[in-house]
C-alpha cells in the first residue's frame, strides 16, 4: 500500500519540482538581462557627462594652446564620434569610447608645456570633474561587467542553459577599452 500511494506523489511532485525550477531559472535570467540593460545605461549617463565636458575642456586649452590644433582637432572629431556612436553596440563603442580617451590624456598632457593653462581655475576645475567623470565610468564599467558575468555564466551553464535557449536569453559583451594605456583615467602631474 505505501509503494503505490508514492508513485502518484512521485508522479506529480517531481514534475512540479522542475516547474518551479523552470520558473525560477526563467526569472534570474530576467533579472540579470535588466541588471546588464541597468548597468550598461549608467555607463551611457557617464559617457554623456565626459562628452559634454569636452568642448568647455577644448575651449580653455585652445586659449593657451592654440598651435596644438592637431591634439584639439582630435579630440574634438573623437568627441563627435561618440556622440554619433552612442546607439551602437558595446564592441563599437569602446572602440570609439577608447580612442577618446587616449585623446584626452594627450590633451591633458598638453597642459604640462604650458604654466598659465596649469595655474587657470577653469581648466583646473574642468580636470577634477573630468577626473571625477572617468571614475564614475570606470565603478559603471565594473558594474556593467559583473552583471554581463552573471548573465553569460547564466545563458551558458547547465541546467539553466536550456531555459535559456528555450527562451532566446543571449549572452551580453563586455565593455572594453582597446588599448590597455586607454583603461587608466587621464591624468596630468602638477
Amino acid at each position: 500500500m505505501p509503494s503505490s500511494f508514492l508513485l502518484p506523489v512521485l508522479g506529480i511532485g517531481i514534475p512540479a519540482l522542475v516547474i518551479l525550477w523552470a520558473i525560477f531559472a526563467y526569472n534570474r535570467l530576467v533579472k540579470y538581462r535588466q541588471q546588464v540593460s541597468e548597468g550598461w545605461s549608467g555607463i551611457d549617463v557617464q559617457l554623456k557627462k565626459r562628452s559634454n565636458l569636452i568642448p568647455n575642456l577644448v575651449k580653455v586649452v585652445k586659449g593657451y594652446a592654440a598651435h596644438e590644433k592637431t591634439t584639439l582637432t582630435d579630440v574634438t572629431e573623437l568627441r563627435a564620434q561618440c556622440v554619433s556612436s552612442s546607439g551602437s553596440g558595446v564592441d563599437k563603442r569602446g572602440e570609439v569610447e577608447g580612442g577618446l580617451a587616449s585623446a584626452l590624456t594627450r590633451l591633458l598632457l598638453v597642459a604640462e608645456n604650458y604654466p598659465d593653462l596649469k595655474a587657470d581655475n577653469s581648466f583646473l576645475d574642468l580636470q577634477s570633474t573630468l577626473t571625477e567623470v572617468e571614475n564614475d565610468i570606470e565603478m559603471a564599467r565594473r558594474y556593467y561587467n559583473g552583471a554581463v558575468r552573471l548573465m553569460n555564466v547564466s545563458v551558458e551553464s547547465f541546467p539553466s542553459n536550456l531555459i535559456a535557449k528555450q527562451f532566446r536569453f543571449t549572452r551580453a559583451e563586455y565593455f572594453q577599452l582597446e588599448n590597455s594605456d586607454d583603461r587608466q583615467a587621464p591624468g596630468v602631474q602638477l
